[in-house]
């Protein structure tokens, strides 16, 4: 009950009251035990606005940013959803509660591997893992898949890795924090007929993406 109780608060101080207004989003946290993703011994802290540590350096996001990038991807259930930056695996769930498959790509083996357990147990049959260097998305993963509708990047690029918009589908959206290793413009990019569209949704800071079309170590 308490657990539930904290999550019913997040969902109404933390995304309702920032304008988060989607209802598949809000209902998939609703669904999602936030706290299960977390260490045990910082349990208690899993529906604070913040984000937090879970170790080799990386962090479970701010409730309130996963929503909003949720939200700004327009997810629908047919979607083919490319996730660059599995960590705990929370925002994996999110997006397995809406679009119809989840392609999540980790570089850090632990934390992969916890998140596959995690999920397993949770019973999804719609996600598909894959260790490796992010910024090239899903190159050579299992099963094959060229294209995807939705691309999320969980960590901040100092530029737009062009393995990645290679893989949107026509008519895809890309949402990827940009910018220097301490602050970051969200920005989203969108395949048209003509070309891509990039639009600001404003400022934030994430770990850093390490690889070949990312940052160095």
């Amino acid at each position: 009950m308490k657990h539930s109780s904290s999550c019913e608060n997040m969902i109404k101080y933390q995304l309702v009251a920032r304008g988060i207004t989607d209802n598949n989003v809000l209902e998939a946290f609703r669904k999602i035990p936030r706290h299960k993703f977390v260490p045990k011994e910082i349990e208690h802290l899993a529906y604070n606005d913040s984000p937090l540590s879970i170790g080799d350096g990386q962090t479970i996001s701010q409730p309130y940013i996963v929503a909003l990038m949720m939200q700004i991807l327009e997810l629908k259930k047919d979607d083919k959803v490319l996730e660059i930056g599995t960590g705990s695996g929370y925002q994996t769930a999110l997006l397995a509660e809406i679009a119809e498959e989840v392609f999540t790509v980790e570089r850090i083996s632990s934390l992969i591997r916890n998140a596959e357990t995690l999920l397993n147990k949770l019973d999804y049959k719609n996600i598909y893992y894959k260790f490796g260097d992010g910024t090239l998305g899903w190159q050579d993963g299992y099963p094959e898949q060229n294209e995807f509708d939705k691309i999320i990047i969980a960590a901040a690029a100092p530029d737009i890795p062009k393995s990645l918009t290679g893989q949107l589908a026509m008519n895809g959206k890309l949402i990827i924090p940009t910018g220097n290793r301490n602050f970051q413009q969200l920005v989203v990019i969108t395949k048209t007929g003509d070309g891509y569209i990039h639009t600001n949704e404003g400022g934030c800071m994430f770990v850093p993406l390490i690889g070949d079309e990312g940052w160095q170590e």
